[in-house]
């Protein structure tokens, strides 16, 4: 089955470089900013649907957060992973199997501030919405 990937040109752009280099090309999208490809199930259409995210390693796994800018609703990726938290992540060449959990409460403040270390606009995304924007842990699947 193929994959969807964004519907947004420049993401799109972004993921075929980054699906044809291994990484190579993509990963760090700007000078210290790195991205990984998230491939969820479409809750609805039950297909594979592929974006580029900002990331930050966690640990053995990696944080990502469902910003969508500031948007009233989360994105359709994170929707996906709340039906079924299970994911295709690759970064760089490494491709694996995840499972995907919220960050509540202390543990989400000190991601938020990872993540923002990274990525400043996400403190501007927080304040154009009024829902919280969800971190998201992405843990490898082992075995």
């Amino acid at each position: 089955m193929s994959v969807l990937d964004s519907p947004v040109g420049w993401v799109n752009e972004h993921i075929r470089k980054y699906v044809e280099s291994d990484g190579a090309e993509g990963h760090e999208w700007q000078p210290g900013v790195f991205t990984l490809l998230l491939t969820t199930v479409g809750r609805k259409s039950g297909k594979p649907r592929r974006t580029a995210l900002i990331y930050q390693p966690y640990g053995d796994a990696y944080v990502v957060v469902a910003s969508y800018g500031g948007a009233p609703e989360h994105p359709a990726w994170y929707r996906n992973l709340d039906a079924r938290n299970e994911a295709e992540v690759q970064v760089e060449a490494d491709v694996f199997r995840a499972t995907a959990r919220t960050a509540t409460g202390e543990e989400r403040a000190k991601l938020w501030k990872l993540m923002t270390e990274v990525w400043p606009a996400y403190d501007d995304y927080a304040e154009k919405t009024d829902r919280e924007i969800p971190i998201v842990v992405l843990e490898r699947v082992r075995g």
